[in-house]
């Protein structure tokens, strides 16, 4: 290494060499064909790789030119990791691609299947294989096999560079505190350095990660391929991320010298303190926890609580939110879904049956009537085959002949449209037929104390 220094020519190349590095390196970065959708974290790393063999040349300016040829081999070794870490990234996004696409098919067909086996469609139509693009994919799994693979070079990374970087080590000799375990005789002192807390930070980092981005990357690749109840993914999803909160914590604290033998006391007095001062809170999340296991509502169902109807859009740990008809999302506490009365229209059907009433005049043809009904019902697509629609002569009303016509509709979105559609076409169809919807009427008769009517003067307008 000593007799490097005097080979000018060697030298001279080198940072020829360095200065042609940064700059393909810079070219590549920034005329790249991804460079603008690229990750900022991917960019940064791109910025400082191309600033690398600049700064290599400062060093070999300075004297050290055997520290550059060295740190030039490990520049070389992670430039080869950084392309195996691109090409087995854009790998797992294609193979998530093709999941997420296999997924949105299947869904495409249960659905047609579930329409023939309804009946509600003569004639479905043909389900094409839907082309998805990459953000159409579920972001939380694109995140985390993102972060999956960033982790697995940071890893290989370390083993590059693990002789030169092994200097932090001296972490582990900066004591932040210290703590007792045991008892008597076995009484031991700990302490706990700052390397322990750079790796609690670390571990509650990725704790916080993995909570938010697993479950899409578990519904993705394993729970699509089950047979699961509806809501049931989603269950799963959220207890995954209940149980990698509560694990993060027990390992931080772990990490921090924090036992559970110091912890029990403070845990028992604030338990008792919180279940006074709280009680709402941990009464609506133990409520959470049983709409997640017993699934009274699932994300997807269309409910009524109290003067309140909408679809169940998000549950959480302290209350459920409801988007209403209107498109408001509706805040309700998890503990109204296990005290209060809960009308799910969809939990284990989603038929429902639609009344439709109507009122002809007195003298109408019944049968014509009870006809015309049958045919509205049977010839619109959205009502069901089975159970088959019903006419029913009820009573002689006031003013009226009281029908009722009673149907069934696969979805909770057709009870409008088909009521909407019957009335037109019983209008139109009793218009043409000569027969009159009947409206309520009201006669006045007026007497005078001999019980005798009274004609009421013709007004100005009659006699016009």
């Amino acid at each position: 290494p000593a007799n490097l220094a005097e080979d000018v020519l060697g030298l001279l190349v080198i940072i020829a060499c360095y200065a042609l590095m940064s700059w393909r390196l810079m070219r590549i970065l920034l005329r790249g064909p991804s460079s603008e959708n690229a990750p900022p974290a991917r960019l940064f790393l791109g910025v400082v790789f191309s600033l690398l063999p600049l700064a290599l040349i400062v060093v070999v300016g300075m004297g050290y030119y055997y520290t550059a040829l060295k740190l030039t081999e490990r520049l070389i070794d992670t430039l080869y990791l950084l392309m195996i870490w691109i090409a087995l990234e854009s790998m797992l996004v294609r193979a998530l691609t093709i999941a997420a696409r296999r997924l949105a098919y299947q869904r495409a067909m249960d659905r047609r299947q579930a329409a023939e086996e309804e009946g509600a469609s003569e004639h479905p139509e043909n389900i094409e294989e839907p082309n998805l693009d990459i953000e159409q994919v579920n972001q939380q799994s694109l995140r985390l096999t993102r972060l999956a693979t960033f982790g697995l070079f940071l890893v290989a990374l370390y083993w590059v560079w693990s002789d030169l970087i092994s200097v932090v080590s001296y972490l582990d000799n900066v004591a932040l505190y210290e703590f007792t375990s045991g008892s008597g005789d076995a009484l031991t002192t700990s302490a706990i350095s700052l390397n322990d807390l750079l790796g609690a930070l670390a571990i509650g980092g990725i704790t916080l990660i993995l909570a938010r981005n697993l479950p899409g990357l578990l519904e993705v690749l394993v729970l699509s391929r089950l047979r699961l109840a509806p809501g049931s993914a989603y269950a799963t999803g959220t207890l995954l991320s209940y149980t990698l909160v509560g694990t993060g914590i027990v390992s931080v604290l772990s990490t921090l010298g924090v036992s559970w033998d110091k912890l029990q006391w403070l845990v028992a007095a604030l338990s008792v303190g919180l279940g006074f001062g709280l009680q709402e809170i941990f009464a609506n999340f133990v409520s959470g926890l049983i709409i997640l296991f017993e699934k009274p509502v699932r994300i997807g169902d269309v409910v009524t609580i109290g003067n309140l109807s909408g679809t169940v859009s998000r549950i959480r740990i302290r209350a459920t939110t409801i988007t209403d008809f209107d498109h408001k999302e509706i805040i309700v506490p998890n503990k109204t879904f296990v005290t209060d009365q809960l009308v799910n229209w969809s939990l284990s059907d989603t038929v429902t049956r639609v009344t439709i009433r109507i009122g002809v005049e007195f003298g109408s043809d019944l049968e014509q009537v009870r006809e015309l009904l049958f045919q509205a019902a049977r010839e619109n697509p959205r009502v069901l085959k089975e159970p088959e629609p019903q006419v029913f002569f009820l009573s002689f009303g006031d003013s009226r002949l009281e029908h009722e016509l009673r149907l069934h509709v696969r979805d909770l979105a057709d009870r409008n449209p088909v009521i909407d559609e019957i009335n037109r076409r019983v209008d139109r169809e009793f218009h043409e037929c000569g027969i009159t919807i009947a409206f309520r009427q009201l006669d006045v008769h007026l007497k005078n104390r001999a019980g005798q009517e009274l004609a009421l003067p013709e007004s100005r307008d009659d006699k016009a």
